[in-house]
C-alpha cells in the first residue's frame, strides 16, 4: 500500500495551476486567489497624521501653567496651517500633522478654555503621530501571488486606491456519482435503494474550497452511460471527481469506461482508514480522482488528498494547511494497526483550558452522523496503539476544507 503522505504529495503534484486569470471588482474578490504579486505604489499612511483626538504642538512650548493659543481647529480631511511658535492646533484622529509640530497631546491630557489650551502632561517628541509610510512603504511587496483574498487583503488593496484585483479563474469541478442503488434526494426511493448523499456532499465540499461546481451527474451501472458522463465532464471541467464503481466487482464499470476513453487508471491502496481505495487518471489534461463510494470515506479522502490538488489548480502558494499536535482525550483500541487511522474528533477544552480531542463514539465508515459533530480528524500512527492523553496530529476542518 502507498503511504498516506506519499499519496497526498502525489495528488498535489498531479496538476499545474490553471493558466487563465482575469480582473474582478474587489466586491467579487473574496475567496479568489491572487494571480500576480502586487507592489505598493502609495505609502501608507500617505502623510504624517494624528493617532488621537488632541493638540498638535512643539514639545519645547509646553511648560507647567502655560496656556497655548489654539491657532486652528483642523478636522480629518482638512489641510492644516503651519504651526506658529508658541501655539497649538486642535486635531482629530486622522487629521494631518501641521508643519512645525513634533508631537500630539491627547485631549484627555489637556484643558481648553477661552481659545487657549493648557497641557497637563509633558509630551514626548513623536508622541501620538502616525508617520508617513510606517504601515506600507512605496515599492514594498503588498501581496504575494497565490494568496486567498479575504477581508484584510481587500482592505489593503482598497487602501492603495485599487478597485479591481487580478485573480485566477475558478476551478470548475465535475462530480459523478454511480450506482443503481442510489436514489436522488427529493425523489422516490425503492426499498433496495438508499439516497445519494455523495453528490450533494461533494458539491458542498468543492464550493467551500472556492471551486465552481460545473456539473453534478449520476450514472447508472451501465458502461455507455458512464462513458458518456466521463466524456462530457472531462471536456467541460478542470477536475472530475467520481464516487464508487472503481473496485473489481462485476458491476464496477468505472475502470473500463475510462479505458474506453483512452484513460489509464492508476489505482492505489493508501495506508489510511477510512479511505483506502483511491484511483487517479486524466481525460486529456483534466485530472480525474475516483473516490471510495462510502460517504465518510469519500469525505475524508476529499479533505486530506483532494484539497491539496484543488489548491494547486487554484494557484495557491500553500497547498497544505497547518497540522497541529493535540492531546487525544482517550486512545482508540484498534484490532488492526496496519494502517493509519483518521478518527473523527471534536476539539474541546479540558478543566485547565487546554485543547484536547475527543473521538466520536462511533468510528465506522458508515456513520455519516459523526461528520457534522466533528471539528476535524485525529491521525493515529500505524503499527501501534495510542495511549490516553498522547499527542497526535490534528487536521482541522476549518483549515483543510477551506
Amino acid at each position: 500500500m502507498l503511504d498516506f503522505e506519499d499519496a497526498q504529495r502525489y495528488l498535489a503534484d498531479y496538476a499545474q495551476p490553471l493558466a487563465h486569470s482575469g480582473m474582478v471588482p474587489l466586491g467579487e474578490a473574496p475567496g479568489r486567489v491572487l494571480a500576480r504579486t502586487l507592489t505598493a505604489e502609495l505609502e501608507m499612511p500617505p502623510a504624517d497624521n494624528s493617532a488621537m483626538d488632541g493638540y498638535a504642538l512643539r514639545c519645547a512650548d509646553v511648560a507647567p501653567g502655560v496656556a497655548l493659543p489654539v491657532q486652528q481647529r483642523c478636522y480629518a480631511g482638512e489641510a492644516p496651517q503651519a504651526l506658529l511658535p508658541g501655539q497649538a492646533i486642535r486635531l482629530f484622529t486622522g487629521s494631518l500633522l501641521p508643519a512645525g509640530a513634533d508631537a500630539v497631546a491627547m485631549q484627555e491630557d489637556a484643558d481648553e478654555a477661552g481659545g487657549r489650551v493648557r497641557i497637563n502632561r509633558q509630551p514626548l517628541p513623536g508622541q501620538h503621530i502616525r508617520r508617513r509610510g510606517e504601515d506600507v512603504a512605496a515599492g514594498s511587496v503588498l501581496l504575494e501571488a497565490g494568496c486567498v483574498l479575504g477581508p484584510g487583503h481587500i482592505a489593503l488593496l482598497a487602501s492603495q486606491g485599487l478597485a479591481e484585483a487580478q485573480v485566477f479563474q475558478r476551478v470548475k469541478v465535475g462530480i459523478l456519482t454511480t450506482g443503481d442503488e442510489l436514489a436522488a434526494p427529493g425523489g422516490a426511493r425503492a426499498p433496495q435503494q438508499i439516497y445519494n448523499s455523495n453528490g450533494a456532499m461533494l458539491a458542498a465540499l468543492a464550493a467551500g474550497m472556492g471551486a465552481q461546481v460545473a456539473a453534478c451527474r449520476h450514472a447508472r451501472d451501465d458502461a455507455d452511460d458512464l462513458r458518456r458522463a466521463f466524456a462530457e465532464l472531462g471536456r467541460d471541467c478542470d477536475l472530475v471527481l467520481s464516487v464508487g464503481g472503481v473496485s473489481v466487482g462485476e458491476r464496477d464499470l468505472v475502470k473500463p469506461a475510462l479505458a474506453s476513453l483512452g484513460a489509464e487508471l492508476d489505482l492505489w491502496k493508501v495506508r489510511m482508514k477510512p479511505g483506502k481505495p483511491v484511483a487517479l487518471t486524466r481525460l486529456g489534461r483534466t485530472p480525474v480522482v475516483c473516490l471510495p463510494g462510502n460517504p465518510v470515506s469519500a469525505y475524508v479522502v476529499f479533505a486530506l488528498l483532494v484539497t491539496p490538488l484543488i489548491r494547486r489548480l487554484q494557484g495557491r502558494s500553500e497547498c497544505f494547511p497547518p497540522v497541529s499536535r493535540l492531546r487525544l482525550a482517550s486512545g482508540a483500541q484498534r484490532k488492526d494497526c496496519g494502517r493509519e487511522d483518521f478518527l473523527r474528533v471534536s476539539l474541546q477544552l479540558d478543566a485547565d483550558g487546554e485543547a484536547q480531542l475527543t473521538p466520536h463514539g462511533r468510528q465506522a465508515a458508515g456513520i455519516i452522523s459523526a461528520l457534522p459533530g466533528s471539528s476535524g480528524l485525529a491521525r493515529l500512527p500505524a503499527e501501534r496503539q495510542v495511549a490516553d492523553g498522547e499527542r497526535v496530529a490534528y487536521y482541522d476542518w476549518r483549515h483543510w476544507l477551506a
